[in-house]
């Protein structure tokens, strides 16, 4: 960056009096700080990469303190950065504010290939780091595997059942299976039976596979118990919340069986549970709409099955599908995979975890394997009216949550006019409490502090939105939700 952008950075960190995803303060008043490993690594992790800014004392209320000497310090950061695999290569920039020197070190996100980046030292496992708001977080083993499973293409999906044999497997739906498959694929028809399930991944030497036992098993839990879908209902907004009898959920229920029977089974009781309104249009035809669009849960749910983790690291893991009072979330182990990221969702062709058990689901219930699962989701949203699904992927979780208006049924305030589009898409995304930070990523706008002063400021104002700490305006922790929502007539 040039030194008057760092200037402005420095700037708006003490006005905000807070760190960031990335960005991580050091005084280095007397000297280079001894161990950047943890940051080096954790930024070289993260996407975008991150900044260590030098010369502001975050325990001394941000003030500017300065480096001790930035030629000196430049060298052993260096020095430091030489320690990680691969090496990384900070990006230097010297500035003067209030007559101290202030130095900030850019720091790339590392190659996907050559992710995790480590310190050398501690090795891969020990030494990885990820960020997590403000601070350095050492790697799990399952998120250091994360990226060896694609760096290597290690597929899970295709390692063997060890206790199951032929005997395991629904011969009905095998039987089926090849029925479908001779039809779309008359050349693979050729082959005998036994080839074309070594080649569609479901048996492997003649034992059966994850693939095979989750597609076709006859009892796939009897297996792996726990490689199934729970879901529970919940009479408020948040887990805990008890209802109007002190029932914890409303609903509960544990799917099992083949992917395509938790499939259905989810479904149905996703059904079960949710408002269904009958609309007359004027001409006195009647339509049942559902509180969600069935094709975009529908969506949902299938992909956290397809796309799940089917490691040995996530066996005891099940997919979680929660229905709140205002919001549906399902939740499967295993985040992204591969290069794509949340805001590349629905724009771009992503990796694919499962490709067998992805292709075996083209050919038993049709689905496209297009990657269209997301626009279609974003389209049947829009299309009922709903706020746009929310997709999160933290910490080899994926979740994806739909809100239903329930805030909107419910509100205080109303307007006589239409909401500006970045004031309506702020409100939509503080349904549940966000950073500043968080609000500014989501709106597409660099600085924070602009965010704050042009929308956040006056919705406080006029009380469509809250602090969650009201007592401490510029906490580092605070976040804004919505106090009451705006509708028009």
């Amino acid at each position: 960056m040039l030194p008057t952008e760092l200037e402005n950075l420095v700037r708006d960190i003490i006005a905000q009096k807070c760190e960031r995803q990335n960005i991580e303060l050091k005084c280095a008043g007397r000297g280079t700080p001894e161990k950047l490993y943890d940051t080096l690594s954790s930024f070289s992790n993260q996407a975008g990469g991150g900044i260590i800014l030098f010369g502001i004392d975050e325990k001394n209320n941000f003030e500017i303190t300065g480096v001790y000497d930035a030629q000196d310090l430049q060298a052993k950061v260096a020095a430091q950065a030489l320690q990680m695999e691969p090496v990384v290569r900070p990006v230097f920039t010297v500035a003067e504010m209030n007559g101290r020197t202030v130095v900030s070190a850019e720091i790339s996100e590392c190659d996907i290939f050559d992710k995790p980046c480590f310190y050398k030292g501690a090795g891969r496992i020990r030494g990885s780091y990820v960020r997590v708001g403000e601070a350095d977080m050492p790697m799990t083993e399952y998120e250091v595997y994360s990226y060896e499973v694609f760096r290597r293409k290690i597929q899970d999906e295709l390692r063997t059942v060890e206790r199951a044999d032929m005997e395991a497997f629904d011969q009905n739906a095998l039987a089926e299976y090849f029925i479908r498959l001779r039809k779309m694929k008359p050349n693979l028809s050729r082959q005998p039976d036994e080839k074309i399930l070594q080649l569609q991944g479901i048996v492997d030497k003649g034992k059966p596979t994850v693939a095979g036992i989750m597609l076709f098993g006859e009892y796939p839990q009897a297996f792996f118990p726990q490689l199934s879908v729970t879901a529970v209902v919940v009479d408020g907004t948040e887990i805990g919340e008890p209802g109007e009898n002190g029932e914890r959920f409303i609903d509960n229920q544990r799917m099992e069986g083949t992917i395509s029977q938790m499939l259905e089974e989810t479904l149905t009781f996703i059904r079960r549970n949710i408002r269904t309104a009958t609309i007359v249009d004027k001409e006195g035809n009647r339509t049942d709409r559902t509180e969600y669009p069935m094709l975009a849960v529908r969506e949902i749910v299938l992909n956290a099955l397809i796309h799940r983790d089917y490691s040995i690291h996530t066996d005891h893991s099940p997919v979680r599908v929660i229905l709140y009072r205002d919001r549906l979330e399902v939740e499967n182990p295993g985040g992204l995979y591969g290069r794509i990221t949340v805001d590349e969702l629905g724009k771009m062709a992503a990796d694919t975890r499962n490709p067998f058990i992805a292709g075996a689901l083209e050919v038993m219930l049709g689905t496209e394997n297009r990657f269209s699962g997301i626009p279609t989701i974003m389209h049947e949203m829009k299309k009922a009216g709903l706020p746009p699904a929310v997709f999160e992927s933290k910490r080899g979780v994926f979740k994806v949550t739909l809100y239903n208006g329930y805030h909107s049924e419910n509100n205080i305030m109303a307007t006589e006019e239409p909401l500006p589009g970045p004031v309506q898409k702020l409100l939509e995304y503080c349904r549940v409490p966000r950073s500043r930070n968080e609000i500014a990523d989501h709106m597409g706008i660099g600085t924070p502090s602009y965010v704050v002063k042009k929308y956040v400021r006056p919705l406080l104002e006029t009380g469509v939105l809250r602090m969650t700490i009201p007592d401490a305006p510029k906490s580092k922790n605070q976040k804004y939700v919505i106090a009451k929502e705006t509708i028009h007539k």
